[in-house]
């Protein structure tokens, strides 16, 4: 070092770039910049020796911050205090704990030299020394000496004596290693300081989760917690002064401060209502970032006028549930009592964001709180609210929901930022989480129609509950898709209204985390954990979450720690399961209280002015009480989460527009899909792919299409009439059974990637396909969630293999399948099912035909009025979504374009086939897509029976694949005379009209059905009673 350091001072330009930074900055700090190499030449010996020294301090440090960097991040609840600020004794044979981690190199070192000579060392060093040392070990020193030679270990393998030992440089060692232990202790309360934060309103579970026992006790368990090793470290002097590493920012403009001053910083920062869980992020920018928001003197400081705004607003929340409470006594509401802080906590985000730059904000949430979120952050006028409470009857179809289930959407002026927003809360079932994937579909899909490539004008904000939010795997498979380039939402904004309680568990039987919110670890982003009683660092989390948000488009997790003042409803009785906590709950002032309080003391308001809050905004409430009393009806859309201005105005909903398309069309989008890149993209395509293009080519010759064509014309046509088309779900892209291969990929270069369908004309629509996640549930939500946002666009879904849906059962069954008739919420969601038992046992990749044909509300003993010219139509808006399992590739092309010509939105659920895919009797010639075509609910028989139905014996109705099985049993047993086969391809709603026609063309048929499936499976169960009423109905007539 000393070499390289007197090459520099002759030509800077003779050494290295970092140990020419490295030599400046050294001398910098020495002052010595003024006749740089004369003050350098007349010090030399001096400054080698502090270079040296502080190279080994350097050293010293990095090691301890790597030793501390490995140590595993456990889950401890604890407070922190040094040993040192303790009035308990401190354990003096603890103090060996000075000779472990980074130490322990430096105490080895030390002990030769002071086993070779006491008096090298420091007296204190000498007595530390003597008194360690075993009496039985105590030998003469020639003899320790002899040990040495004769050790063979001691010789280098060429037999040669070994290298001298090291000698450590002339140093105040002591102080060294008290920076770095300081500087241990500021990353010990950065890591784990929030184990140790107060969180708990209620006082109930303190630092390090303990329960019972003395204050002290708890803090003196906290900071063994937090500090571990460096707990029973002792300082000569709490006042003395160290300098601050660059870190840590709670020095603001100071670099040296006093040890004392030190602690107490950090203890205010990570130790008070707020515990701050960063350390897990990667990006040193990014903890930065978040230590200039919290670690900062006064970064919460509030001005009067915010805070009497965010009093004011936690008086309306509480004053809102107070009022339902003493109104409707008897009535379920699921009030926010206990977390009545989480309100402010909301209007401070959209205050925050708007003054950003959102302008459209997408909220999910359960029922705890919603109707005070509608309330108060939507302001739906409150007497819309309370006629809910008055039982009053809709003035539109649909059966309606519970009130604390319903949605809505609103567009009005925020005060704060003077900007217009646009606020969805989309309405949600009793499966709590499960509305978080739609939400961040529908938001995903604003951001698209906006061209908002980077969410800088849509957020989502998702409200969750601390047990759903650990328990529900739904909610892991949603965050995750926060980074997936195909599904993020570019970062979203959760809130837990944490009540410490989960309906009547206890966090100890419903998770085995230390908090809630650890499965949002995963993300590397912050978890804020904050007090509900403290409303001033509730909103400062609320701030500076939305500030993270706008500028790293990443979540942020808002954990509010409070309560739940009433049991799980209204109605219910706490005390059976949690007496302790209610007890407490009972003695406990509510948060609004305090706060106005607080306030009084410091002088921001007096009493009066809070007293005169809560009476005006009580007889606002009295004023909307009375109003809703005048309320006779009410329309179930003035709750809709989803409108579509414009959409249905002038609209003949019973219209349906062709689904045919000109045969030039055909050829144009079929000529690209089966050529390759083209030339001046140099694009190297794999062999088998351009023999699947081969044999596209000579489909295209002769005027035949198979399944891929056959979808590549519906995508491609829908595209050309500006209808944006989203296809999504496990290895879409290929397709599972490699039959699509929408996407090609460079064989020599990586991400480089061709879409046919997305160069085929020059103004065509966006087409987006992706492959998703392993995630059923959550990816289908997120697609019903995107298939809201704009009825010109076509989204499909399609799952691996058909016995996949069976995951994604509470989407189908709470969304998909009453949604409509619930919220009045409409969507033409393709789900695409691949569906066929093929021998592989009684469950293997069926698609469960039978639960959504029970899931099916249309009525199977009445007979409809098929005389009615817009009965097809009629009969399909009437229900609740479509059934198909087409047997055809141009079927399956005008099911796809007919969700799109209807005049209104239904769900389709296409049992889609496997080995049909490729089946050579399963092609479609070009005019069956032309303009004359259209989708065929059933496709009769067109064989040798069809020219004689008289001579007809069995008429067998069928549904998908396992048409071609009988096909090929009817030719192999020469019955193609006497058994007409008729495919049902619409199964619900039912073809009535249709299916009596046949009956009545092969009147002296055996009527029969078949299917793959087992008795108890497939269609049978629902076609059956249909079918009997289409016979009686029929005889009726005759």
């Amino acid at each position: 070092m000393e070499y390289l350091f007197s090459k520099w001072i002759k030509n800077i330009n003779s050494v290295h770039k970092s140990w020419h930074l490295y030599f400046s900055e050294f001398l910098e700090s020495q002052n010595k910049t003024k006749n740089l190499k004369t003050s350098v030449r007349n010090t030399t010996e001096g400054a080698s020796m502090k270079l040296n020294q502080c190279i080994i301090e350097h050293a010293i440090l990095a090691r301890s911050l790597k030793r501390h960097l490995m140590i595993p991040h456990r889950g401890f609840n604890t407070g922190l205090l040094l040993a040192a600020k303790s009035k308990e004794p401190i354990d003096k044979n603890r103090l060996d704990s000075v000779a472990s981690g980074s130490n322990a190199v430096y105490i080895e070192k030390l002990f030769s030299k002071w086993d070779k000579d006491p008096n090298s060392v420091n007296p204190s060093w000498d007595a530390y020394f003597s008194n360690k040392k075993s009496p039985k070990s105590s030998k003469p020193k020639k003899h320790r000496k002899q040990m040495r030679t004769d050790n063979p270990m001691a010789a280098t393998p060429s037999g040669t004596a070994p290298a001298p030992a090291i000698q450590a440089p002339n140093a105040d060692w002591k102080y060294i290693d008290d920076h770095l232990v300081v500087q241990a202790i500021i990353r010990a309360y950065q890591t784990r300081g929030h184990l140790a934060a107060d969180l708990d309103p209620l006082g109930i579970v303190g630092p390090s989760g303990i329960s019972s026992g003395s204050g002290e006790s708890k803090k003196i368990k906290a900071t063994k917690a937090v500090l571990r090793q460096h707990f029973f470290y002792t300082f000569n002097d709490l006042n003395a002064v160290f300098k601050l590493p660059h870190t840590t920012l709670i020095g603001g403009e100071e670099q040296f401060l006093p040890l004392q001053e030190i602690l107490d910083r950090l203890e205010r920062v990570y130790c008070g209502t707020i515990g701050v869980e960063y350390m897990m992020i990667t990006s040193l920018y990014k903890s930065h970032w978040i230590r200039e928001h919290f670690e900062k003197p006064n970064s919460i400081n509030f001005q009067p006028e915010e805070k009497k705004l965010i009093l004011e607003r936690l008086s309306r929340t509480t004053g809102f549930e107070n009022f339902l409470a003493k109104k409707f006594i008897s009535e379920k509401r699921f009030g926010i009592e206990g977390c009545d802080i989480t309100i402010p906590v909301m209007k401070e985000i959209v205050d925050e964001s708007s003054r950003l730059g959102v302008e459209s904000i997408h909220i999910g949430m359960a029922h705890r709180g919603r109707l005070n979120v509608l309330a108060n952050v939507c302001r739906k006028p409150i007497p819309d609210i309370l006629s809910q409470f008055h039982g009053i009857r809709a003035s539109d179809s649909g059966s309606g929901d519970v009130k604390y289930h319903l949605g809505l959407f609103t567009d009005r002026h925020n005060r704060q930022s003077n900007r217009r927003i646009r606020i969805t809360v989309v309405a949600n079932p009793s499966h709590l989480e499960f509305v978080n994937p739609i939400v961040l579909g529908k938001a995903r899909a604003e951001m698209f129609e906006r061209g908002d490539s980077r969410g800088d004008k849509v957020l989502p904000i998702i409200l969750h509950g601390d047990a759903s939010f650990c328990g529900q795997g739904i909610v892991f498979e949603s965050i995750h898709f926060s980074e997936l380039p195909a599904y993020t939402t570019f970062g979203t904004i959760h809130i837990v209204v944490n009540n410490q309680i989960g309906f009547t568990t206890d966090p100890r039987f419903s998770r085995s985390s230390r908090y809630c919110t650890d499965v949002a670890r995963v993300l590397n982003v912050p978890i804020f954990h904050v007090n509900a009683d403290d409303p001033e660092a509730c909103c400062h989390c609320a701030r500076v979450a939305a500030k993270w948000r706008a500028k790293f488009h990443q979540d942020v997790v808002i954990d509010i720690v409070g309560y739940r003042r009433n049991g799980h409803n209204e109605a219910d009785e706490p005390m059976f399961t949690q007496p302790l906590m209610y007890q407490r709950i009972r003695k406990t002032k509510p948060c609004v209280l305090k706060y106005a309080e607080k306030l009084v003391k410091e002088g921001t308001i007096k009493m009066e002015e809070y007293t005169a809050m809560n009476a005006k905004y009580e007889k606002i409430c009295n004023d909307a009480y009375e109003e809703s009393k005048k309320h006779t009806e009410f329309k179930y859309s003035d709750w809709l989460d989803s409108p579509w201005p414009g959409y249905f105005q002038g609209r003949d909903r019973l219209k349906v527009c062709p689904t045919g398309v000109n045969s030039k069309v055909l050829d144009h989008i079929g000529k690209i899909y089966s050529s390759p890149p083209p030339e001046e993209r140099k694009f190297v395509v794999h062999k088998g792919i351009m023999r699947i293009l081969g044999l596209r080519k000579q489909m295209l010759e002769s005027k035949v299409a198979d399944w891929s064509l056959g979808e590549a014309f519906a995508i491609g046509s829908l595209l050309k009439d500006n209808i944006h088309v989203r296809v999504s779900g496990q290895d879409v892209e290929r397709g599972t059974f490699s039959h699509r291969h929408h996407v090609l990929h460079h064989q020599t270069k990586d991400k480089v990637k061709y879409n046919a369908l997305q160069h085929l004309y020059p103004d065509q629509a966006s087409y987006h396909i992706c492959n998703s996640s392993l995630s059923e549930c959550g990816v289908l939500g997120f697609d019903l969630g995107y298939s809201m946002a704009n009825p010109n666009t076509l989204v499909i879904w399609e799952a691996q293999f058909g016995d996949f849906a069976n995951t994604a059962q509470p989407i189908i069954d709470t969304f998909l399948a009453s949604g409509e008739t619930k919220w009045v919420r409409q969507s033409g969601l393709v789900l695409n099912l691949p569906h066929s038992m093929e021998g592989m046992g009684p469950e293997h990749s069926s698609g469960r035909m039978e639960r959504f044909l029970q899931l099916s509300d249309d009525d199977p003993d009445v007979y409809p009025d098929t005389c009615d010219c817009d009965f097809v139509a009629r009969q399909i808006m009437s229900t609740n979504w479509i059934i198909t399992n087409v047997t055809t590739p141009a079927n399956y092309f005008h099911a796809l374009r007919r969700q799109v010509a209807f005049g209104f939105r239904k769900p389709l659920i296409n049992f889609s086939p496997k080995s049909v895919l490729r089946h050579p009797l399963a092609r479609s010639p070009f005019r069956d897509f032309n303009e004359c075509s259209s989708f065929q609910r059933i496709i009769p028989e067109t064989g040798e029976a069809a020219k004689n139905p008289e001579c007809v014996k069995k008429l067998v109705f069928c549904t998908g694949k396992v048409y071609y099985d009988l096909v090929k049993e009817r030719d192999d047993h020469e019955q193609n005379d006497t058994v007409a086969l008729v495919r049902i391809e619409q199964v619900c709603p039912f073809p009535y009209d249709l299916i009596t026609n046949e009956i009545a063309l092969y009147k002296d048929a055996e009527l029969l059905w078949a299917q793959e499936e087992h008795k108890n499976q497939g269609a049978w169960s629902y076609v059956q009673a249909r079918f009997d009423t289409t016979i009686l109905n029929q005889k009726s007539e005759t």
